[in-house]
Parts: structure tokens; sequence; C-alpha cells
């Protein structure tokens, strides 16, 4: 019990942010100087949006960077507002130069809003204490910070990877439980296909994760991280095995008409999605996994593809539970791959300068928009007599995030947490309540408040808001007085920030989507390229099945994201639905394809190059589509295969038909869909009146 208590990935956060956020306070209130306590607890808030609690290689560097870059941008607020500069001045200056952060790499983005608000903490400073006072504070609570963290990492080993992999083997559970569960169901796709493209969106989600953190860790030359990495070796087999298709719900109907196949079917994925929730609970809690086999249902598998030899689906789904079964049972990877394929470089700062510079610059945008946003409250505040608009301005950086409905969601979440935390401070006010009791209660407060602020951010905010007027009544003794001014301000926070995503600069998904989709078409390409050619590497093979992974998920990620962005055309994001739907398809072909190439060859080689030659050609139209708006041409892509068929076809050239099949209607969807974008309506409502003319006139 206690050791689920203790390593619950909720738990183990609450617990570290709460220590290292009230351990100061109850050290300043032990010294009888709780006001410097409680002012050391600011800097807690800029080192978590910084990401330095993040485990790394180069973790004191960072925390070096971080400390140098608050107590930078406190002073230069101080000695601006000292030389009389406009405060609007100072952000806009403040926020255009650290914006460069954000084209050396993406963990030093997020360098730049807890360098702002480091700053906009500062203004509340301002007068009460000296000049060199926050620069200091913000350096030792960083130094603080950073000391508490590596104690805690050191102290819970591996843990941030075991809480990753965790999620990682319980979604694979999910997906596999649920993809044999629907086996029935696949013939029509619009309704079963949706689930299960969101299951394999948050696999390949945590799969990059996973690869992240390695690369930060340098896990591969770490020896404590070697079983870790090697169970991420093992998810990267079962979600090989997981994913894959051989799409005929023709023959699954049939097979399943002639036998109990369904149920065996069923069984075997419930095994191995229990097998895999075990797993993921052994990794989190620090066990070591109990013996497994799954021989009964294998065995029933077995004897429903030999008495239906000519039905392939019994084969196939025998084939890949055999292999997951051998990898669970095994707890060993079925082969080696380079782990460290997916290596984040930073840019030095001279050339990520010069990128910043160029207007298509995202980082330029993103700075930009933070300085118009900061420039425009600060601005708001001056015009309704606000001294020290940092609650505005704190709010406006806590609430924006980098897409529009993350931006939405947080807004409504903040604002309605700050009412209700306002409510609850205002009714216990009104309490005579001693001081240690007080901050006893906060503590509380806080831990409850970590414990849900990663999946209920709303709830969180009630408890914070409530901590935050009782550490000003602690301070100044009229918390009170801000109760309606900081809800005035926080709203005023929240529509800024909520105009500054829509009018400043957005980068909207559903622009996104054309290059998304030729970018998931590349990828298709160099996989074909080496799985019909003559790369025979295990490695290369699968880090190049995992970008095929990778490309695709951030094409569904961009079409989840569009379908929740406003005035957009709704028929055109339906038709991509089933652009994807299409896409993903193809991804599961191409990792049965990369089993298949890596254990034997079933293609000579010029039925190889043909079939690749066919493949190219409609990839190439595709892209065209992608790339032209005109009207397409109507070809048979496998008309040229069907010539040169010669004998039985191997399941390598079933996987290529069908992802030319699938290739083929994403042809055809596009030429429907990408005329039907809203910057596109005048165009098509010409063609639509040309078309018209010549059916009239008798045309051909």
């Amino acid at each position: 019990m206690w050791r689920r208590i203790i390593y619950h990935p909720e738990v183990n956060y609450a617990l570290r942010q709460t220590l290292v956020l009230c351990l100061p306070v109850a050290f300043g209130w032990l010294l009888g100087d709780l006001q410097k306590g409680l002012l050391f607890s600011l800097v807690p808030a800029c080192c978590n949006i910084a990401g330095l609690d993040t485990p790394h290689r180069r973790f004191f560097k960072r925390l070096i960077t971080g400390g140098s870059l608050f107590a930078l941008s406190s002073f230069l607020l101080q000695w601006l507002s000292l030389q009389q500069v406009p405060l609007p001045a100072t952000l806009f200056v403040m926020a255009l130069l650290l914006g460069v952060t954000g084209e050396i790499g993406p963990l030093h983005a997020r360098l730049l809003p807890a360098s702002l608000i480091a700053a906009i903490f500062t203004l509340g400073l301002v007068g009460n204490i000296p000049i060199w006072g926050p620069p200091l504070l913000y350096i030792g609570g960083t130094f603080w910070y950073g000391l508490f963290n590596w104690f805690w990492f050191r102290l819970w080993k591996e843990q941030p990877m075991r809480e990753t992999l965790s999620l990682l083997y319980r979604e694979l559970a999910d997906y596999c439980e649920a993809k044999y569960t629907l086996l029935t169901q696949l013939t029509d796709p619009e309704k079963a296909l949706p689930p299960l493209l969101a299951r394999q969106q948050k696999v390949v989600d945590l799969i990059n994760t996973c690869y992240q953190q390695m690369h930060m860790l340098a896990a591969n030359r770490d020896h404590n991280h070697r079983r870790l990495t090697r169970a991420f070796q093992v998810a990267l087999d079962l979600q090989e095995h997981i994913a894959v298709s051989l799409h005929q719900p023709e023959e699954v109907q049939k097979l399943v008409e002639q036998s109990h196949a369904e149920a065996v079917i069923r069984w075997n994925a419930q095994t191995i999605a229990a097998r895999l929730r075990e797993l993921a609970d052994d990794m989190l809690y620090h066990r070591l996994p109990a013996r497994f086999t799954m021989e009964k249902p294998l065995l029933g598998l077995e004897k429903i593809a030999r008495r239906h030899p000519e039905n392939p689906v019994g084969h196939f789904c025998y084939y890949h539970f055999s292999r997951i079964a051998r990898v669970l049972r095994t707890q060993r990877p079925l082969y080696r791959r380079d782990l460290m394929a997916d290596r984040q470089r930073r840019l030095p700062l001279l050339s990520a300068l010069r990128s910043y510079l160029s207007f298509k610059s995202s980082a330029l945008r993103t700075a930009a928009r933070f300085a118009v946003m900061l420039v425009f409250g600060s601005v708001l505040a001056l015009a309704f007599n606000v001294p020290k608009p940092w609650w505005i301005l704190m709010t406006i950086m806590f609430v924006s995030q980098n897409g529009y409905s993350a931006t939405r969601v947080r807004i409504q979440h903040r604002a309605l947490g700050t009412l209700a935390g306002l409510i609850i401070a205002a009714a216990a006010l009104r309490l005579a309540v001693p001081e240690s009791l007080v901050l006893l209660i906060m503590l509380i407060i806080t831990l409850v408040s970590y414990l849900f602020i990663r999946k209920y951010y709303g709830w969180a905010t009630i408890g914070f808001t409530v901590t935050a007027v009782y550490s000003l009544q602690l301070l100044s003794l009229n918390g009170a007085h801000f109760l309606l001014p900081r809800l005035m301000d926080t709203l005023m926070g929240c529509c800024i920030a909520f105009g500054g995503m829509v009018w400043l600069w957005p980068q909207w998904q559903s622009g996104l989507l054309r290059q998304n989709a030729h970018d998931a078409l590349e990828a298709y390409q160099d996989a074909l390229r080496m799985l019909l050619g003559s790369e025979a590497s295990p490695q290369k093979l699968a880090w190049q099945r995992v970008r095929v992974n990778q490309a695709h998920n951030a094409l569904f990620n961009s079409l989840s994201q569009a379908m929740q962005e406003p005035a957009f055309n709704t028929r055109y994001l339906n038709d991509m639905k089933l652009w994807v739907t299409h896409s993903q398809f193809i991804v599961e072909h191409i990792n049965a394809m990369t089993i298949l190439a890596r254990e034997h060859t079933m293609l000579t080689p010029a039925l190889a190059q043909s079939y690749l030659q066919s493949c190219e050609i409609a990839l190439q139209r595709c892209q065209q589509r992608l790339a032209y708006d005109g009207p397409g041409q109507d070809t048979n892509i496998l008309q040229g295969d069907a010539e040169n068929q010669e004998g039985p076809m191997t399941i390598m050239e079933r996987h290529v038909k069908r992802i030319l099949e699938h290739l083929s209607v994403m042809h055809t969807i596009s030429s429907l869909a990408w005329s039907q974008r809203p910057h596109h309506g005048k165009w098509l409502v010409r063609r639509l009146r040309k078309d018209k003319r010549a059916l009239t006139s008798g045309a051909p």
C-alpha cells in the first residue's frame, strides 16, 4: 500500500512540488521572517514553467541559464523603470529579446514565458525591497529549486521514465483490447476507426515522449536505465505488432460465421491486455514481473488457422499474437534498435539568431504575440489607473498555450477556478484563525491542488487562488481588498490572451493540414523505397517505421485540433477525416511490411521494383493533388501490376495492393476536399459555373 501511494505519478509529483514550495515558507516562519519565506515561494512557479524540473544530463547548466535569465529580467525591469522607461515599452523589448530562445530548441523555448513571469512578479516588489533584492531572490530560489529536485530525482531514480513507460504499456493494452473487441465492427470505418485512431495517437505521443526523455538523459549510456531502455524496445515491438492491419473485413466476417474465431481472438487480446496492465503496474511500483504464458489462447487460435487455411485472418492473428506472446514471456525485444536515432540537436546561438530574424520564424511570431499582449495589458491597466498590473500580465502568461483549443480550455478553467477560489477565500477571511493553523491549511490545499493540476487545472486553480489571497493577507493584512480587483484583472487577462491567440498571427491547425499531409506522404514514400528496395538493415527499417507513425500522428493531431477551431468549413474537415482514416490504414500496412521485410523476403527484385514504381506514381499523384487544385486524371494504378501478376499472391503483395487502393481513394478524396477550403470558395464557384455552361451547350 505504501509503495502504491509513494510511487503513484500524481502523488509523487504533488509531494515534490509541495515540499519545494512550502519548505522555504516553513523555515521563514520558524525563523520569524514569514514574509521572506512567502516571497521565496514565488520562484518555483517560474522554474516549473521553464521546465527546470525536467531530468536532463545538462541539469545544472540549465539551472544556471534559467536563474541568470530570471535575475536579468528582474533587474532590467527595475532599472528601466528607474530610467522612466514606460512599462509597455520595457515588456515589448524584453519579449522580443528573449524570444530567440525558441529557436535554440523546444525545451529552451520555455525560458521565454518563465523569464517574463519573473519580470512580472518583480512589479509587485518594486518599491518594497531594494533593487538588488529580486535578482538575488531569483538566483537563490533557482539554486534551492535545482538542489531539491536533484536530490529528489536521486532519491526516486528512474521515476520519470517509469511513469511514461507505465502509461505507454497501459495505452497499448487499451489499444489492443479495443481493436480486437471491435473486430466485427470494422466493416463500418466511420464508426469503428475514430476511437482506434485516438488510442493510436496516444500511443505514438507517449513513444515520442520516451524518445525525448532518453535523449535528454542519454539513457543508452546510463547503466541505471538499461532495464528501462529494454522495456521501451519491448514496447516498440508490441506497438509494431498491435498496430498492423490485414484490412479484409469480408474475410473477417466469413471466418466469424464459419467458426468461433471472434471469441478466441478476443480471448487472446484480453489476455495480452491484462498482462500489459500488470507490467505497467510492476514498472511503476518497482516490482519484478511474474511469469507469463498464453499457450491455451494461442492453441485455440492455431486450431482455427489450421481448419481454415484458405482464410488469411486466422494465420494473420496467430502470427502476430504469437510474436506478442513471445515478447511478453521473455521480456526481451525481438531485435535491437538505435534508440538515439531521434536526436534533437540544439541550434547554436548565432544560427538561432539568424533564423529568429526571419518573418517565417514561429519563435518570432510567438514572441511578438506575447509582446503585443503584454503591451495591451499594461496600457489597459494604465487606462484603469492600476499602478502595478502584475496580476493581469501574469494571467496572460499563464493561460496562453500553443494552440487555440488549449488556450480556450485554459481560459475557461482559469476564469471559473479564480471566481470559485475568490468566493471561498472571501468567506474564509471572515473567520478568526491563528497563523499557524492558516499555514497548515495552506499546506494541505497546496498538496491537494498539485494532485489535480495535471488533469483538472480548473479545480487546482481554486486552491491556488485561495492560497494566493491568504499569502497577500499574511504579507500585508489586507487580502480582502484584493478580491474584486483580482477577479477583474483575471477576466481582463483572459480576454486579452484569447484575442491575442485569435488575431495575433494565429497558427491555425486547419492551415497546416496540407503541409502535414504532404510530410506524411513523403514519410510513406521513404518507407516503401526501403521496404521494396535493397535496404535490409533492421535498425533503419525500424526507425523509418517510427517516422511514418510520427508523421501520421502529426497529421491526426492537426485534424483533431482543427475540428475545434472556429469558422472553418466542416465539410472540408469531414473529408479530411476520411483522408486521415485511409492514411492510418497505410501506416498499419507499413508496420506489417516492416515485420515481413525483417524476417524474410517475399518479393523478387523485378516484382518489388514494379510495385515500387506503382507506389511512387500513386504517392506523387496524391502530392500533386495537395499542391494543385485543378482537375486531376482518373487512371487505374493497379492495371500494370495486374498484368505482371504471375502465380499466387504473397502476403507482401497483398499489403502493397492494399496501400495502392488506399492511395487511389485518398487521391479521389483530395480532389473534393482541397477545393472546399474556405479561401478557395471563389475558385469553386467559377468552376461550377464553367461546368454548367459546358453542360447546357452540349460540350463533352
